[in-house]
């Protein structure tokens, strides 16, 4: 077994679209960022590598890869967990939550869990989701940006039956 820490964090701005989880979610900021700056899906990434020893996102998608501009984050979830898995494990379970004052997360975060298990291939019930608020303290609770951590459990592919 290894386990994998992530954690990632982008500015709101104007004139973006607020990507978390791989859903658009209606809100009047969205996050900075090179890719679409989806910092749930960078947290877990960077999870999932860790736990591996592979490094973090940026050592396999650079932020400044004209290649990566806008870049869908499910897909590069995909490509660092296709890593994890050519590396000889799989997925026990994520468990994650974000940080953010607003906007009010509730409403997605199911068809959030079905986009990440979906990217990795995995059951729904390996991935889990959280929000929380900072009580309106510190840069997200002012609102100056979201915040996203991953824990991931990873387990030795050759040990599990059918893989």
């Amino acid at each position: 077994m290894r386990v994998g820490y992530g954690y990632d964090v982008h500015r709101l701005v104007a004139g973006r679209r607020l990507l978390l989880g791989g859903v658009e979610i209606p809100f009047e900021l969205g996050l900075a960022g090179h890719s679409d700056a989806d910092v749930l899906l960078h947290a877990l990434a960077d999870a999932l590598l860790g736990a591996a020893a592979l490094g973090d996102i940026g050592k396999h998608f650079p932020p400044g890869d004209p290649e990566y501009k806008n870049a869908d984050s499910l897909v590069l979830l995909t490509k660092a967990y296709r890593l994890v898995v050519e590396r000889g494990y799989v997925l026990g379970n994520a468990d994650t939550v974000i940080i953010a004052e607003r906007p009010r997360l509730a409403p997605y975060i199911e068809t959030m869990r079905t986009n990440i298990a979906g990217a990795l291939a995995v059951d729904r019930e390996q991935i889990s989701i959280k929000a929380t608020t900072t009580e309106r303290l510190g840069f997200c609770g002012r609102g100056e940006g979201i915040a996203a951590q991953a824990v991931v459990l990873l387990l030795d592919s050759s040990l599990q039956p059918g893989l």
